[in-house]
């Protein structure tokens, strides 16, 4: 069975099952975040108030919720269960201003070497913190001497209970050396986000080019995820640019999206492919390979990530094919040196 949802005042309306949380069905819904922190009913973040309707909690009442917030109509929505058609008053979350940015410890709890020379690292926050975040949003770690570093996020927002990011090793690189040298499993590190501007503009009905060089895939990955599982029916093609094959480290993965997916394309590009690789697909400078498939790109919205040349040539490039630019999005990947 099945249950109404209206949220007041954005009016947005969703279906939630009886044995679903509030705030699980909300995050499938395009256009409809409801804000949220431990996504456990300790912290209060996703506490709404039932204007219609009814709630329970199979568990009993959450402590994040007191008698007297419950007696006023409270509820904290991801631990709330429907007992009926609910409206509900909330905040909706509609920028990433709207986002509390949090300093936070984490645990390594997996590496996972994808290529010689990027490592997957899964991080796990204190039991009673979740991170909220927009898909394509980043974190910065928090090092011991006050430097920072920049990872982009690569999990969507639903899939929240391990962090994922893409380290490149690069060489002189003082963190990423420690990733690939020194880093044990339940290594602790500190973080500070989510940050940044770069995230999917789910209520725009342009179709959707997304440019990614190198590890920039990992913030279009999270991106993606995040289309499908909300079901974004808008036509989505990705162009991922590497300099050879074993540079597309996760390619397994946009090839099955695109098959399971009728809306989605993929399309890989190798700027220095190898001899033995025997490449059949398309070479060159991934810009222009957008460039040539789309030379009217006036109705497009177009999300790129990566190196700062790539970003910088494909902003000129996309401008004189009538991009507008108000429709270009990109984080552009800075090394920070030693």
């Amino acid at each position: 069975m099945f249950y109404h949802v209206t949220v007041q005042p954005s009016g947005h309306e969703f279906q939630v099952g009886e044995n679903e949380a509030v705030l699980d069905a909300a995050l499938r819904e395009k256009g409809s975040t409801l804000p949220y922190g431990c996504r456990n009913g300790n912290c209060g973040s996703c506490m709404g108030t039932i204007l219609s309707g009814a709630v329970g909690y199979p568990n009993g009442r959450p402590s994040g919720l007191s008698e007297r917030e419950q007696a006023e109509g409270k509820a904290l929505l991801c631990q709330a269960r429907p007992c009926s058609d609910l409206v509900i008053e909330a905040r909706e979350v509609k920028t990433s201003g709207d986002i509390v940015v949090k300093t936070l410890p984490c645990r390594v709890e997996k590496r996972e070497l994808l290529a010689q020379d990027v490592m997957r690292l899964y991080l796990k926050l204190p039991n009673n913190e979740r991170l909220q975040f927009l898909a394509g949003q980043y974190i910065d770690i928090l090092l011991a001497d006050g430097r920072r570093r920049s990872f982009s996020l690569a999990h969507p927002p639903h899939a929240d209970d391990l962090l994922e990011l893409h380290v490149r090793q690069v060489s002189g690189g003082f963190f990423t050396g420690y990733v690939f040298e020194r880093m044990k499993d339940k290594a602790l590190l500190r973080f500070q986000g989510p940050l940044g501007t770069f995230f999917l503009r789910e209520d725009s009905p342009r179709p959707i080019l997304l440019i990614g060089g190198g590890t920039g895939f990992a913030p279009l990955k999270g991106i993606l995820e995040h289309a499908f599982h909300i079901g974004l029916e808008r036509s989505l093609h990705l162009y991922w640019g590497a300099r050879a094959k074993a540079d597309l480290y996760l390619d397994a993965m946009p090839r099955r999206w695109a098959a399971e997916h009728p809306y989605f394309r993929y399309t890989p590009v190798l700027s220095e492919p190898r001899l033995e690789e025997a490449w059949e697909g398309r070479t060159g400078w991934v810009h222009e390979a957008v460039a040539a498939d789309y030379p009217d790109l006036s109705g497009y919205a177009v999300y790129m990530s990566g190196p700062p040349p790539m970003i910088e040539a494909a902003k000129r490039t996309f401008a004189a094919q009538g991009l507008p630019v108000e429709q270009l999005f990109y984080d552009s990947f800075e090394f920070a040196a030693r």
